[in-house]
């Protein structure tokens, strides 16, 4: 636990500041055009796969009260692509870059990261909780020992500081977290989105073509307080929390709650400038309640 708003360590890499970007909500040449990415603490790209995904059909996003439910599917050019393009264009800017990694299976996600290893990104980040995909995902995520198999699998072909993004759908996080952190992880990443459903009422059919989506936003906010708090009473890596944040007193809650760095997702989506404004307001708030709280 840091005793002040600033430099932190995740994984042995050093970030200027506590604030990142969520996986799936940065888009280096839209979102390079709002703030510099350089900037944050780190920007997390979109998850990346073997060979391109081409996603879910549309509709595949739906807004409900107070977030957004998205069925997008990991959609992505490969991962030679993103080497090639993304992940060169961000650490020209001089931007820590942490690669979100997606597969159908353990090998997919071996060879992703054996080839991540030789580039120049920061951290690698193991999506094992999107519900999003019908294969991979979340299936790795819900179930200690395949989530411990993958994490070894991966922690030996590669060196990079290794993030874990966990599900919470799942009975207890902490357990999952746990087993995670004995397995190699260096840091974990939480909340991922709750999974949920919309029905139109007028056609009684789902609103999105995947039938369910991943909810995120303000109203799964406090569950992912709630989780954060449980796993930080259990592990001693970092947590990098996330779910609903919106602004730099959003942040600093999920830091009160355990967490050494947090995620801005779905508010970059309204405003993509958001992730910026979070880092300045939670620098804004380092000489009050914080310091307060931890002294």
């Amino acid at each position: 636990m840091m005793d002040q708003i600033g430099v932190v360590n995740i994984g042995g890499i050093e970030w200027k500041n506590p604030v990142a970007t969520a996986a799936g909500t940065f888009v280096c040449d839209e979102s390079s055009n709002h703030f510099d990415p350089a900037s944050l603490g780190a920007i997390t790209t979109k998850g990346v796969s073997a060979e391109p995904w081409h996603g879910n059909p549309m509709p595949r996003i739906a807004e409900t009260p107070s977030g957004m439910l998205n069925s997008v599917g990991l959609e992505n050019p490969g991962v030679d692509a993103y080497i090639d393009g993304e992940l060169r264009a961000l650490k020209d800017m001089g931007a820590t870059v942490i690669a979100n990694v997606a597969g159908h299976s353990t090998e997919e996600y071996m060879d992703v990261c054996r080839k991540l290893d030789e580039t120049d990104v920061d951290m690698l980040e193991l999506n094992v909780s999107c519900p999003n995909v019908r294969e991979g995902g979340m299936s790795f995520g819900t179930d200690t020992e395949t989530l411990s198999r993958l994490t070894e699998k991966v922690r030996a072909v590669t060196g990079k500081p290794l993030i874990v993004k966990l599900s919470p759908n799942v009975t207890d996080i902490a357990e999952l977290a746990v087993a995670t952190e004995r397995a190699g992880a260096d840091a974990l990443s939480l909340i991922n989105t709750l999974l949920g459903m919309r029905i139109d009422t007028r056609t009684g059919r789902p609103v999105l073509a995947n039938l369910t989506g991943g909810l995120s936003g303000p109203a799964i906010r406090p569950v992912a307080v709630r989780m954060v708090y449980e796993v930080a009473q259990r592990v001693h890596i970092p947590i990098i929390g996330m779910g609903g944040i919106m602004t730099g007193e959003d942040a600093l809650e999920f830091l009160l709650a355990g967490a050494s760095a947090v995620a801005v997702g779905t508010a970059a989506l309204i405003d993509p400038a958001a992730p910026a404004r979070v880092a300045r307001e939670l620098a804004g708030l380092a000489h009050g309640t914080y310091r307060e709280v931890h002294s």
